[in-house]
């Protein structure tokens, strides 16, 4: 694949059995950009997808220029193909985005002022701090165990990891070309727990990272009970990798 020098921003979308949804955040994003002075390319990366996930991707391509497929055959996790899709973006500046379209991409329009003026080189949307907000889809007993579950996974993350970050794992995260080119090759967990590595390595590596609050719209998902036990067992590596200085 050609990789081109003087893109502005690159934004990289993992997919995993999304045919349904996938299109509607493409399209959200590209009428987005197409209003933007600014040279750009939306990565699509596919996670070895059972549905027609690529073949609804490969349909928008034909009119959308910007828009380009990695279709993985077989499964890496979600960690693993946004590292793949980080690494293969040629963007200044690189955002990973979730394919529900849960944080719209107008809210990339704040974080710009932190990245580009005051210098920052990791910027991330979270709803745990003032002026962040969620929707919930979830009623009842399944939206207090998850938000208890939620609670609590924070918490721990913090204690082990970064205290001041109050929401590592929210999917809009925006790089700049430098950071995620040192930082992504050093990531080692491909699934739930890879957005938490990756801000370890940020700041092990001395990189400037700044949490901005954004809206969150939560969809009914694929989380469940055992997402966050694998988590745990995941957050758990971080901390044991962290501790023998293997991210330097």
């Amino acid at each position: 694949m050609m990789r081109d020098t003087h893109l502005h921003l690159s934004i990289i979308i993992p997919a995993y059995n999304e045919e349904k949804r996938i299109a509607d955040t493409i399209l959200d994003v590209s009428r987005y950009l197409n209003k933007q002075n600014y040279s750009s390319e939306i990565f699509v990366v596919n996670d070895g997808s059972k549905d027609k996930t690529a073949e609804a991707i490969r349909e928008l391509e034909a009119i959308i220029p910007r828009l380009k497929l990695i279709d993985n055959e077989k499964n890496k996790g979600k960690g693993g193909v946004v590292k793949q899709g980080m690494l293969l973006a040629s963007g200044e500046y690189r955002l990973f985005m979730d394919a529900d379209n849960a944080i719209k991409i107008t809210e990339i329009e704040n974080f710009w002022p932190y990245i580009k003026e005051q210098k920052y080189d990791v910027v991330i949307g979270s709803i745990e701090i003032k002026g962040g907000r969620a929707k919930e889809e979830y009623t009842g007993f399944s939206k207090i165990y998850r938000n208890v579950l939620g609670k609590l996974s924070k918490y721990l993350v913090r204690v082990l990891t970064i205290w001041e970050i109050h929401d590592t794992q929210r999917a809009f995260k925006l790089f700049t070309a430098e950071s995620a080119e040192k930082i992504f090759p050093r990531q080692t967990i491909m699934r739930w727990g890879f957005d938490i590595e990756v801000l370890v390595i940020a700041k092990k590596l001395g990189y400037k990272i700044k949490e901005l609050p954004v809206q969150w719209e939560n969809p009914p998902g694929k989380v469940t009970f055992a997402n966050y036990l694998r988590t745990l067992m995941e957050l758990l590596q971080i901390k044991f990798n962290s501790l023998r200085g293997k991210y330097k």
